[in-house]
């Protein structure tokens, strides 16, 4: 029988975060701290994903893509630094 702390546990999940025509697209449920985002630049521009907390901070050439590791729970805005109108927020739940 498993103990309630492994019962939690669960392996990190990479989620898949698209950036295409100056947007980004659908941000995924279900995030836990610990998880990965992928973000994917399709567009033909860079862009950034930039945490309003500070807590990641990536910059994207368009046709390449960047890590960020979600480090704890919370709900974390972001937005590109560069199109100050492309805006999302993460809702990351607890490991």
């Amino acid at each position: 029988m498993a103990t309630g702390a492994e019962q939690r546990q669960r392996p990190a999940a990479t989620h898949i975060i698209i950036i295409d025509k100056m947007a980004f697209q659908a941000t995924p449920a279900n995030l836990h701290a610990g998880d990965t985002i992928l973000w994917e630049n399709h567009d033909l521009f860079r862009h950034t994903a930039t945490a309003g907390d500070d807590s990641f901070d990536v910059d994207i050439a368009p046709g390449k893509s960047a890590r960020t590791v979600l480090a704890r729970a919370g709900i974390i805005s972001f937005h590109c630094t560069y199109h100050p109108g492309m805006k999302g927020t993460l809702v990351i739940i607890s490991a």
